[in-house]
Order: structure tokens, then sequence, then C-alpha cells
């Protein structure tokens, strides 16, 4: 196994120093270090690579998320494929705006509290165990509520997805390959996410529910694509006439219904 250390970084980077440049100058410049399938299973304090804002280190063996606290111009972070089991030791980063942590073994999405510049992330495919699904800490998903923009958390199975109703700025949900069974806690949903104009939700339960994709379209004006394919105008439209007619058919019924009352119960009198 390997540790991600300053000497690694100086010896492998793409990017040489100049004859008159110390090492330190050197590793001060660096903005991208790409560590993916490298065998690391630890990182080391990376504090000299002062504007360092994009860190590939997928496809490793890495444990815990440690010594990045001051690579606090770090913007994009790919962890996927490890073996991490708890989001930790993040706080600092501030300018972080991608996260991807797939493909790794955490349970609970939290610990990202004050990245409120957060707008993608990836959290796919968990290796849980048996049975169990991938939970979202309430406080996580508060400090997320205004920044998230995309979503990935598919194949974690996820059977309530309600809870992400406050994450108002969403516009891009992919939950595919989960337990998601009822069109309603989904209604509920798309009432709040307002902004959100695309949602992949292929391969869950509630997939095959009748109306499912109908009844989806019709709760969400903001919708522009669902399962991968696209929401014409002409179709929306077609179910708004089709919703509407339906509506006034059940208001002239019940209308219809209340004035029969009416006339009976005028008859009963007379008798």
């Amino acid at each position: 196994m390997v540790r991600l250390t300053l000497d690694l970084i100086a010896k492998k980077s793409n990017l040489k120093p100049r004859k008159e440049e110390t090492t330190l100058q050197y590793l001060k410049k660096i903005t991208h270090i790409n560590f993916s399938a490298k065998n690391i299973d630890a990182i080391e304090d990376l504090s000299l690579c002062k504007n360092l804002s994009v860190l590939y280190l997928y496809d490793n063996c890495i444990s815990q998320i440690t010594n990045l606290n001051y690579a606090t111009n770090l913007t994009h972070l790919y962890l996927q494929n490890n073996c991490i089991s708890c989001i930790e030791n993040l706080g600092s980063l501030k300018k972080l705006e991608k996260l991807y942590l797939g493909g790794n073994y955490i349970a609970v999405i939290e610990g990202l509290e004050g990245l409120e510049g957060l707008r993608e992330l990836h959290v796919e495919s968990q290796r849980l165990p048996l049975g169990e699904k991938l939970l979202f800490d309430p406080r996580t998903l508060h400090s997320l509520a205004k920044s998230l923009s995309i979503l990935n958390i598919s194949n974690n199975n996820i059977d309530d997805i309600r809870d992400l109703e406050i994450l108002e700025n969403l516009n891009q949900l992919i939950a595919v390959d989960n337990q998601l069974l009822h069109v309603k806690d989904l209604e509920c949903l798309l009432n709040k996410l307002m902004k959100l104009w695309k949602m992949d939700l292929n391969r869950n339960p509630v997939c095959l529910k009748p109306k499912y994709r109908d009844r989806l379209i019709l709760v969400s004006k903001s919708l522009e694509f669902l399962d991968g394919k696209e929401i014409k105008n002409m179709e929306r439209q077609f179910l708004m006439n089709w919703k509407a007619s339906k509506d006034a058919k059940k208001i002239s019924k019940k209308r219809n219904s209340k004035n029969e009352d009416i006339s009976n119960s005028y008859i009963r009198i007379s008798l």
C-alpha cells in the first residue's frame, strides 16, 4: 500500500519544477493532483499545496478522509471506489463544489455541515450490509438546502426520499435502482422541489405503478426529463387537458348529486 505524501506528489506530478524553484514553491503552485488507481491507502498532510483545487483519488484503498483540513481552495474531490465508511474532516473545505463518494461503505450522509458552496454530491452504490439502506442526517440536509443542485443516490436500497424536500435548489435527482414504492410520496416531494428539471428513478418498484409518469408530470411544472425521457410540451398539455376534463366531470357529478338531494328533500317536505 502507498501513502499520499508531499514527496510522492513532487516526484510523480506532470508539472515539473523550474531549475531555480524550490520544492516548496513548486508544491504551492500545483492546482490538480491525480493519484487515482495507485493503491493509495492514506492521505498525509497536504497543507503546502496551497492552491490545490482538484484532487483525484478514486479507485484506491483509502479508509479515512484525513489531512485535507488545510486544502481550503479545493473545489472538486474525487474519492469514489475506496473503503470509506464515514464522511468526516471536510468542514473546512468552504470552496468545495463537487464531492464524489460513490462505491464506498458509507451508511449515513453526514458531516457536510458548513459546506455551503457544495453543488454536486454523488453517493451512489454504497457497499452496505444486506438489508440496510442509505440514510440522511437532517443537519447535513439542512446545511445543503440552498446550495445543492445535483444529487446522485442510486443503488442504495432507499425506500423514502421525502426528507429531500428541504433541498430547495435541487435541479437534478438521480435515484435509480432503489426501493421507492409510493407515487404519492413522489408527488409530495415534487410539490416542494420547484426547480427540479431532471429526475431519474428507473428500476424502482414505483415505476410500475399505474399512471406513474402521468401523475408526476402533472404535479411538476419544472420537470423536463423523467427517467431519461424528455417531457414534451404536447404530452404535458394533453395530460393537463385530460385532468381538467376529469375534474370538471367530478364537479358536475357532485353538483347534480347535491341538486338531487335538495329536490328529494323538497318532495318529502311537500308530502
